[in-house]
């Protein structure tokens, strides 16, 4: 069998992998997402971000409903061998599905959660459905 960059990997016992995806330019956090075997197979050969939904149990390329897609720069794994970073150059401009740059928009402020980023684009205009 061969030693692939697959079986480098520390999986989960559910065969998952978080994958951090960053800004290749700014270093911005965008999101964190799941990836398995099959997803890391195909964002390796498209070139573009495709996780692994926990929640629906499958596979979706980033941007396949909103058209904020995201384009592979780099892909590096952690010293543990158990976390994926994606540098990626961010389509649209908009990586977390309630319409914002980023999901990390809530910062804590005097013990509350203080929403910090707008807005970009409604996520009903996004998905057709409002954000959860």
């Amino acid at each position: 069998m061969n030693n692939t960059y697959l079986d480098q990997i520390n999986w989960t016992e559910d065969g998952l992998i978080p994958a951090i995806a960053q800004d290749f330019e700014t270093g911005e956090v965008l999101m964190v997402a799941w990836m398995n075997r099959q997803s890391l197979t195909l964002t390796v050969a498209e070139q573009r971000a495709v996780y692994w939904s926990r929640s629906r149990q499958k596979l979706w390329r980033k941007g396949e409903e909103s058209g904020n897609v995201q384009r592979i720069k780099d892909i590096l794994l952690d010293c543990d061998e158990d976390v994926l970073m994606l540098k990626v150059e961010q389509i649209g401009d908009i990586a977390c599905h309630t319409g914002r740059r980023s999901c990390f928009f809530r910062s804590l402020r005097d013990g509350e959660w203080e929403t910090i980023a707008p807005v970009i684009t409604d996520p009903e205009q996004l998905y057709g459905k409002p954000s959860t």
